[in-house]
């Protein structure tokens, strides 16, 4: 009885692109020593005649369909085909061809990481892989899947680790190809690869570690390649594409390990652009030289040549803005604004991982010192990233906030635009529009305390008016639930017992101070009086009264005739007096509300303008707004108007 598993037909495609039957026969795999490799054997059924013999070749695109077809090309306009009487004998046959594949790779791949293959032959052979993943597209899908598993079986990543991190640019830019090919197939096979190399690998040597430094090591000056691994990067961190099982859930997983061993390096060049810390951008330095390396080279410079370890600190700080550090050299501020679009990605998808990290590194502030920068592009990253961080409506990101008083390199970034009418204004104006409309009042009262005095003259939108609306309605209102408490309890004539008293101070002061334990960061400034209540009510009065005395008596000291003075520092040290920008403004002085001791004016470069009147933003809020005021605004005039 003949083995029907490898019974076939054997078909020629003819000029007419019409099948030919060339007969029927029974197919083999077998060493032919005249063609030196293995091939497969077609013997006629009828005489044993040789049909068919085809050495596997595996530059050869071998294509299987329908289960019991496979096709190839021997030559140009010479298409064959086998078509199988059982499927067990078509996926014999199909493995054999595979495993010819496979040995083939594998020589390939020790090859290209073999330290003695030269560099012609090197690049030869990774221009290979980069055309052969290309030609994979056009499989079919089962086939695309079988080739890219084999090539991770083979160790396709651990040999991009290792070409990536080469000098050879040819090299690097085809190898980043490939594993765009891989990342594409499948992220989780790279995910889980990088999470099991972790084990085993120090941080430095991480495959997605060579490919955050070979972002920040774009010699183009436009940051071609950058912009291609950054992408890459949002894909392998993006929740949206990770699995969850019954067993494990690759998203704590994954971001677990991320944010571990990789968020260090992605953000090093962010931290040591914004430090003032000689020690802090010595220790960058030290442990990301190589990161580093091409912020030595001008940004006119088109070369590829190898370059220094050292650093020029002429392209790290160059501000013209009061001597605050801020990189405006071009292809630096490109990248710190790539970093930012992955850190605002972040803050969207990441919550809980990004929110410790932006805390524990004071994150915000360092980002924000950008706002100097003469690239508005830049600063526009900067104010993005907060405004996302605010869209969140996360009463722990506000603490953060106002405790660290975020807002005033904002604020200075929006008075020192002036009376010009463009993006900057409006996305600043944008951000404090959202907090309006959307009545967050912890942000709120902070932003009217501190700073209103300095925005009351910006008349041409309702925002900074309607903020104050929304804080005096809101301080009515506590009011008003304070006067409803019985007098008893007002009055220091009547001791409490401790349990009664406790539960009196709960329902008259609010729901942040439930959440005063969970903070993550330390305050950065110092905390306001409400913070630490004593235990015994008649303790509390009187040292509120002198507390209230002692802020009268710290109030802001006057720089010139109804001017005062107003700072921000980008380190934690603000809070303790160390400033690295100073504007003197001429306002009015602020009434003491006794929530700060610290110098909180702002400089007001922003006055009404007569003349041509041209609205900036229209908001539909505005018209309940309209109803409140008794004229309407004045408008800022456009530049040059």
């Amino acid at each position: 009885m003949s083995d029907t598993r490898r019974r076939v037909k054997v078909y020629t495609l003819n000029e007419d692109r019409q099948w030919d039957d060339r007969g029927t026969g029974h197919v083999s795999s077998t060493y032919v020593e005249e063609l030196k490799g293995m091939s497969l054997l077609v013997r006629a059924e009828s005489d044993g005649s040789l049909l068919l013999e085809s050495k596997i070749n595996p530059n050869t695109a071998y294509q299987k369909q329908q289960d019991t077809l496979i096709v190839w090309s021997e030559a140009e306009n010479y298409d064959l085909a086998l078509s199988f009487q059982e499927k067990a004998g078509c996926d014999e046959i199909w493995e054999k061809i595979c495993q010819e594949d496979e040995k083939f790779l594998s020589e390939v791949f020790a090859q290209l990481t073999d330290e003695a293959t030269d560099d012609d032959k090197r690049r030869e052979l990774v221009n290979f892989f980069k055309e052969f993943c290309a030609f994979s597209q056009t499989l079919q899908p089962q086939n695309r899947d079988a080739f890219f598993k084999t090539l991770a079986k083979l160790g396709i990543l651990p040999a991009l680790e290792i070409v990536m991190g080469m000098d050879d640019l040819q090299v690097r830019s085809a190898a980043t190809d490939i594993f765009s090919y891989l990342v594409e197939f499948s992220p989780s096979m790279v995910r889980e690869f990088v999470m099991q190399e972790a084990q085993q690998s120090d941080d430095d040597i991480l495959l997605i570690n060579v490919v955050i430094e070979q972002m920040i090591c774009d010699t183009d000056p436009e940051l071609g390649g950058a912009v291609q691994l950054m992408g890459l990067l949002r894909t392998l961190i993006d929740p949206e594409n990770m699995l969850a099982t019954t067993n494990k859930t690759e998203k704590s997983e994954f971001l677990n390990f991320f944010y571990n061993h990789c968020m260090h390096v992605l953000t090093a060049p962010l931290l040591t652009n914004t430090s003032e810390d000689k020690c802090e951008k010595d220790f960058f330095l030290k442990h990301y030289r190589y990161s580093w390396s091409f912020i030595c080279t001008p940004s006119h410079s088109h070369s590829h040549s190898t370059p220094s370890s050292s650093i020029s600190q002429d392209n790290i700080v160059g501000s013209n803005k009061n001597n605050t550090i801020c990189p405006d050299n071009y292809q630096t501020a490109q990248l710190l604004a790539l970093i930012l679009e992955l850190l605002t990605f972040c803050v969207e998808h990441h919550t809980y991982h990004i929110k410790n990290y932006i805390m524990n590194k004071d994150l915000l502030r360092r980002v924000l010192v950008l706002m100097n920068s003469k690239h508005t592009f830049l600063a526009l990253c900067a104010l993005r990233f907060m405004r996302r961080i605010i869209g969140l409506k996360d009463e722990f990101y506000n603490r953060y906030i106002t405790k660290g008083n975020l807002f005033e390199p904002v604020i200075n970034a929006l008075l020192d635009n002036g009376t010009r009418y463009n993006l900057l204004n409006s996305a600043v104006i944008e951000l404090f529009e959202f907090i309006r409309v959307e009545d967050i009042k912890s942000l709120t009262a902070h932003i009217v305390e501190n700073f209103y005095k300095a925005l009351e003259s910006i008349e041409y939108v309702q925002t900074f008016k309607g903020l104050k609306t929304k804080y005096e309605q809101e301080k009515d209102r506590q009011n008003q639930k304070l006067n409803s408490v019985p007098s008893i309890l007002r009055s220091n004539r009547f001791r409490r017992d401790a349990k009664a008293l406790e539960e009196d101070e709960e329902m008259w002061f609010n729901e942040d101070e439930e959440e005063e334990g969970k903070a993550v960061v330390a305050p950065v400034e110092k905390p306001k009086p409400e913070d630490d209540f004593p235990d015994n009510y008649e303790k509390f009065m009187e040292t509120k009264k002198a507390k209230e005395s002692e802020d009268k008596e710290n109030l802001p000291k006057r720089t010139s005739p109804g001017g005062f003075k107003f700072t921000f520092s980008h380190s934690a040290s603000a809070a303790n007096g160390t400033n690295s920008k100073s504007v003197v403004a001429q306002i009015p002085p602020a009434t003491s509300n006794g929530s700060s001791s610290k110098t909180t004016n702002l400089p007001t470069s922003v006055t009404a303008t007569k003349g041509s009147l041209v609205g900036l933003v229209d908001y539909p809020d505005d018209e309940e707004e309209d109803e409140e005021e008794e004229s309407s605004p004045r408008k800022r005039p456009r530049l040059g108007s």
